[in-house]
């Protein structure tokens, strides 16, 4: 896990070669809507995406992590199927109902029943490298989104040189990603992280979430700034040492939210065992998400070393897939 990690510009610069390359066909009908159906390390990118493009989408863009399709879904929705290994169930559900509404349908995967699928019915798809796990297979989901988006004119082409902006960020700054996240992980150990982040990097504290749960082999929770203001500010009454606050902030943030932020720190600083701010970097908004992701994924992989865990393994969630096969 820690080689697909320091790996990870290598991995964008491959997915950008791969979007370039991707055979992709019109619609028939004007896109009105897109729905984007993926769980896990294969979703994520859908509500990275989704909030990155809310504010130049010339058209609504929904994601779901489930077995069903909104009822929306018609010959006019532009449905992105997402699964790495192309067996996920939920989302071959996801991609048979979306296939009886006629709705334009283009998946990313690596094989299995999604490319089967794709290939029978005369979908588009792109194939990404298969044999790792989904959640280092980011790079791949989230840049072939952009790419399909970008196709059917839903986004601007200026992602394209944002991405390639961020490859080299990354790369510049990868030494001194390593060591704050060795600075982190360090104050992480031992201890339940309490996420938050504004709301248009809710999909940045889930992806870091995420990694925490399957590298790092902790729980913790992640919360959005206004929303938890609103309820969950509320509940920090009680001092608890456990909990360590990590607060994901762009430099470039709405004003209000800042102020939002500095008010919460007021009055979680007096429960919490310590705050940390993680600063973003980058001059646009891809920028910035794709450095916390790489930042975020570093803090995982190190705090799972630091607590002797196994990075790679999953166990639980092959036992869930090896039961519900089962049934």
């Amino acid at each position: 896990m820690k080689t697909l990690v320091a790996n990870f510009s290598k991995q964008l610069t491959d997915a950008v070669k791969i979007g370039i390359d991707a055979k992709l066909t019109a619609s028939k009908n004007k896109i009105s809507n897109v729905l984007i159906c993926g769980l896990g390390g294969s979703g994520i990118g859908g509500s990275i995406l989704s909030e990155l493009a809310a504010g130049t989408a010339n058209v609504p863009i929904n994601v779901t992590k489930g077995y069903f399709i909104p009822a929306y879904v018609n010959e006019n929705t532009l449905v992105i199927i997402s699964s790495y290994s192309g067996n996920t169930e939920e989302t071959v559900n996801c991609m048979q109902s979306a296939a009886a509404k006629n709705a334009k349908i283009v998946s990313i995967t690596s094989g299995g029943r999604v490319l089967e699928i794709s290939k029978t019915k005369g979908f588009d798809y792109i194939i990404v490298p298969g044999g790792m796990p989904p959640r280092a297979c980011l790079g791949y989901s989230l840049v072939q989104l952009f790419f399909i988006i970008g196709f059917f004119e839903i986004i601007n082409s200026h992602y394209k040189s944002q991405i390639d902006a961020a490859i080299k960020l990354i790369d510049e700054e990868e030494s001194n990603i390593i060591a704050e996240a060795t600075i982190i992980a360090e104050k992480l150990v031992g201890k339940i992280p309490v996420i938050y982040a504004t709301t248009y990097y809710e999909g940045i504290a889930i992806r870091f979430r995420q990694q925490l749960n399957e590298n790092s082999k902790i729980l913790c929770w992640h919360q959005v700034i206004p929303e938890m203001n609103h309820n969950e500010l509320v509940g920090w009454t009680e001092k608890n040492d456990a909990l360590s606050v990590l607060i994901f902030i762009d430099r470039d943030e709405y004003s209000r939210n800042l102020a939002r932020v500095e008010i919460n720190k007021e009055v979680i600083k007096k429960y919490a065992s310590g705050i940390t701010e993680i600063f973003s970097k980058g001059n646009s908004a891809i920028e910035k998400a794709i450095y916390f992701i790489h930042l975020g994924d570093w803090i995982s992989v190190i705090l799972g070393e630091l607590r002797g865990a196994d990075l790679m393994e999953v166990n639980v969630i092959n036992h869930l897939k090896s039961s519900l096969s089962k049934l």
